[in-house]
Formats: C-alpha cells, structure tokens, sequence
C-alpha cells in the first residue's frame, strides 16, 4: 500500500486492465478501466508521458503482466504490475 500511494503522489495512473464488466463489479478507487484490447490506443495517445509511472491490476496479476511487458517495449520505464485486486482491496 505505500508504494502505491507514493506512485500516486508521483502522478501515477491505476489502470484495471480487466473487462469493463469485471470492472463494474468494483474497482479501486479513482482506477480507469482499459481491457487488454484497449491497450494499444494508451500507449500510443500517452507516447509523451512514457516515464509517469502507470500501476496495473487485474484478477490475479497475469493479464497486468503482459501489459507491463507490452509498454516496457514500447519504451514506458515506470509500469508496475500491482497483482490482483483481492490482494489491494485495502489500499
């Protein structure tokens, strides 16, 4: 919980890369929701704040994983892969 609130306070973005509708069974809070497909279209519209930190979630990690791995190849250097969202319910 205080690497996430210090990569809040960095500008950091939570982004729930699980399905709009696993989303709107909850989320955390101020998270935006972008499904695996949607992924490509943030890297490309946010290719200027490549070095923000950006905080991934899903169910269990794996899904965030392979977008972590797809924006470090696209050059973003700060994408956190903070697991499942069972695990961050209390941050």
């Amino acid at each position: 919980c205080a690497q996430l609130r210090d990569l809040v306070e960095h500008g950091g973005q939570r982004i729930d890369v699980r399905s709009n509708s696993e989303f709107s069974q909850g989320a955390l809070k101020n998270a935006v929701n972008m499904p695996l497909e949607s992924i490509p279209h943030y890297a490309s519209a946010n290719a200027s704040v490549k070095d923000k930190p950006v905080m991934l979630y899903c169910v269990s990690g794996m899904r965030a994983n392979v977008v972590k791995q797809f924006l470090e190849s696209l050059g973003f250097n700060q994408v956190h892969n903070l697991g499942g969202i069972s695990q961050l319910a209390h941050c």
